[in-house]
């Protein structure tokens, strides 16, 4: 065990996706809508993502390069690998808009700050945040993230301290179960988010930024053993958190209507207290903050590896960051930019996950690392599974049927 932590950090940095402002939304949503009735769909995505996470994190180890690297290497006509890079990064700025638009919302329900003054002072924190990774390596960043999850951690799980759940209510919501259509599309929504396409470029770029590539040999088998610890704690962690927001949620239902966040907001101060709505606000800045700082990471890397163009990482966060400002200049409907910016997210999927799984089956291109064949059919259901889903919730919403 020694010898394996300091091999921990790259899936801890990436799993921060999982606790993204849009995955706060949802899970507190369907808490105050359905109390513990889809507390399996947020186990079962976790366990889907333990995999997709763990694929990604095995490429960059084996190949020494990240998943946008292999694909810009495997299409050979530039507009294709062009056309490809446009949909990662539309994936990539949708991301950051629902960064930057969470992290507004937590200043305005901590200091009543104007989103837009709230949008800018997100983003200006992120570029200190970017800031620190090229000056003080990628360890360091590490270590910022971490501290960051720590934060969102205790923030969104002192809700549950203080007002425990009833273990049978808990236990029941394990078990699958529906109740109307509604329910059915916010599973889809917390499901389909799980896996978003920016995590699964990042974590191939960290752990091949943490470790390069590693010869096959007992040195690799350490450090696919240390990244499954990695991808473990991460899950833990970011699926703990997801269920305590689930449940601040159900400790909401039954009083007033929970459309948003700011009304969770506002219920959470009347139900547990204003102090706890604070950390609240905190966890919630925080998951901004840490989101959108991994989100310009993905989108560098998808940027270099797919058009071998480097931009600095700090100039990403300045051009990414004025559609948000934009946007939050106008006036949108917070909560409809949010619903839409997962949708952006539903499309990006399918162009991530066929690859993952296409290249960690390979053994020309993995050696003794590539999938065992149990492995690449749970991934493909996996990766089906949440495409499925995601197709279905974007019709859904389309078709104008609301969350």
């Amino acid at each position: 065990m020694r010898r394996l932590l300091p091999l921990i950090g790259p899936a801890l940095v990436a799993g921060v996706a999982y606790l993204d402002p849009g995955n706060v939304a949802s899970n507190i949503s369907a808490g105050a809508k359905y109390g513990f009735l889809l507390l399996w769909v947020v186990v079962l995505g976790n366990l889907i993502a333990w995999l997709v996470q763990y694929l990604s994190a095995k490429l960059g180890i084996v190949t020494g390069k990240s998943l946008p690297e292999l694909i810009g290497q495997r299409i050979n006509n530039s507009w294709a690998r062009r056309a490809f890079w446009v949909q990662a990064e539309l994936v990539a700025m949708a991301t950051d808009l629902a960064e930057i638009l969470g992290g507004a919302i937590a200043l305005y329900l901590l200091f009543g700050l104007p989103l837009i003054w709230g949008g800018l002072i997100t983003g200006a924190l992120s570029l200190g945040l970017l800031s620190l990774h090229r000056r003080a390596g990628g360890k360091f960043f590490e270590r910022i993230i971490i501290g960051l999850l720590i934060v969102i951690a205790l923030g969104f799980g002192i809700g549950v301290i203080v007002s425990p759940p009833n273990p049978g209510d808990v236990a029941a919501g394990l078990i699958p179960g529906f109740d109307g259509l509604t329910s059915v599309l916010l599973a889809a929504s917390i499901l389909g988010a799980t896996v978003m396409p920016h995590a699964v470029y990042a974590h191939s770029g960290l752990t091949r930024d943490r470790f390069g590539q590693v010869a096959a040999g007992a040195r690799r088998r350490e450090v696919l053993r240390a990244t499954r610890w990695d991808v473990t704690i991460a899950l833990i962690v970011a699926g703990a958190v997801n269920i305590a927001i689930l449940v601040v949620g159900a400790s909401l239902r039954g009083g007033s209507g929970v459309d948003d966040i700011f009304s969770a907001y506002a219920s959470i101060a009347l139900a547990l207290g204003s102090t706890i709505a604070i950390f609240f606000g905190i966890a919630l800045l925080a998951s901004g903050l840490a989101s959108t700082s991994v989100g310009a990471y993905a989108g560098g890397e998808i940027m270099s590896g797919l058009l071998n163009i480097r931009v600095p990482l700090l100039w990403r966060r300045v051009i990414s960051l004025i559609p948000a400002i934009v946007i939050l200049a106008i006036g949108l409907n917070p909560l409809l930019v949010l619903i839409m910016s997962q949708v952006v997210l539903s499309f990006g999927i399918p162009f991530a996950l066929i690859p993952l799984i296409s290249f960690t089956r390979s053994r020309a291109l993995m050696g003794d690392a590539a999938n065992a064949r149990v492995t690449t059919i749970l991934g493909s259901i996996a990766a089906g599974l949440i495409i499925v889903l995601n197709v279905a919730l974007i019709v859904m919403l389309l078709s104008g049927t609301s969350l």
